[in-house]
């Protein structure tokens, strides 16, 4: 019988070993079909610097070689997901898969690693942007990517939702001319950091919606304006909300005046992500209910100080916290503070 399996599995491009390995081999054909599925997540086990000098687009990368890697995995990969799995030649990647296989995960490992892959002609991307995966209600995937600063990227059931695209800051550079159009791409308010014309530019296309403040629609001429309170019903399954964001220490309040400026809370398929915008922990956020990811600012004094990022965390309660747009602030401190909380704080690189 386990020859027959095997046999099986060959047709499909997929190898299992006379039932020692609790996971599945295939091909690089079998690999990049596989890979297309929304039911499949990549996974990335090289280190970071691996990572850095190319990977297949969209991994998650968790180091294999790290003491802490099933504690991660578990954290990061949804356990009735299949986890399609790579490294440089194929072993680290199959040692993951048996680790991954032995608590739930249904594995399927690259035979040949990223090496195989390349040979044969598949695309490589050098992006090194951090990708968290959450899922919502109904099974679907969510993938946030880490651009920088305020810039988020998100894909969602084959669209692709930008927030404050910005093209450079510092010595940072967005390659946003290779990235999907945006099917909805929203602006939070006017700041360089936030608002930038090049980068809506190189993202819109027929059939993107541009959703912003009034302000921004007026200086880039045209955009779906939201004001603080309103809400748009997307698709069925995709609700936008515009709330409040704003400064309230005394000083600082010409930064982000009240009413004029925009955070958002998305709504898609049940998961609810609060994206703060500029903002001081204003009253506003007790309203704020139910919410599975936050990204909060923490950049003083155009923002919050670490401490009023965690006073808005302990209000808001979300179950994961990205502190975002911290600049030079040093936000290491955050996730020891919140951890009697029951709140997962990642700390991304949004300098």
């Amino acid at each position: 019988m386990k020859k027959i399996i095997t046999c099986i599995l060959a047709t499909l491009g997929l190898t299992t070993a006379c039932g020692q390995q609790n996971f599945e081999n295939t091909d690089v054909q079998g690999f990049s079909e596989l890979i297309t599925a929304p039911e499949v997540v990549l996974l990335d086990v090289r280190t970071a610097a691996e990572y850095a000098e190319g990977h297949i687009e969209g991994a998650v990368l968790i180091d294999q070689k790290q003491d802490d890697f099933v504690e991660k995995a578990k954290a990061a990969l949804p356990i009735d997901k299949t986890i399609a799995i790579y490294c440089r030649s194929g072993r680290r990647s199959a040692d993951a898969a048996g680790k991954l296989a032995d608590i739930g995960y249904k594995c399927i490992n690259l035979k040949g690693g990223i090496i195989a892959w390349k040979e044969a002609g598949k695309h490589i991307s050098t992006d090194t942007y951090e990708i968290d995966v959450f899922l919502t209600k109904n099974g679907k995937t969510l993938r946030f990517y880490a651009l920088t600063h305020a810039s988020i990227r998100i894909q969602y059931d084959g669209k692709e939702i930008e927030i404050d695209p910005v093209t450079k800051l510092g010595n940072k550079t967005i390659d946003y001319a290779s990235m999907p159009k945006a099917d909805y791409l929203l602006v939070t308010h006017e700041h360089f950091d936030h608002f930038n014309q090049e980068a809506i530019k190189l993202l819109t296309d027929d059939k993107t919606r541009f959703i912003t403040n009034k302000r921004c629609a007026d200086m880039f001429g045209s955009g779906e304006v939201m004001k603080n309170g309103d809400k748009i019903q997307i698709t069925d399954d995709f609700t936008i909300e515009a709330v409040p964001a704003y400064n309230i220490t005394e000083g600082r309040t010409q930064f982000h005046p009240k009413g004029r400026d925009n955070g958002y809370i998305l709504t898609i398929d049940g998961l609810r992500i609060y994206i703060a915008g500029d903002t001081e922990d204003i009253p506003e956020m007790a309203n704020i209910k139910n919410i599975d990811i936050a990204f909060l600012p923490c950049n003083q004094p155009y923002t919050m100080t670490t401490e009023q990022l965690v006073k808005a965390a302990k209000i808001i309660k979300p179950k994961v916290l990205f502190p975002y747009h911290y600049g030079q602030t040093d936000v290491s401190g955050i996730p020891s503070q919140l951890k009697d909380e029951g709140i997962d704080v990642r700390i991304r690189h949004y300098e």
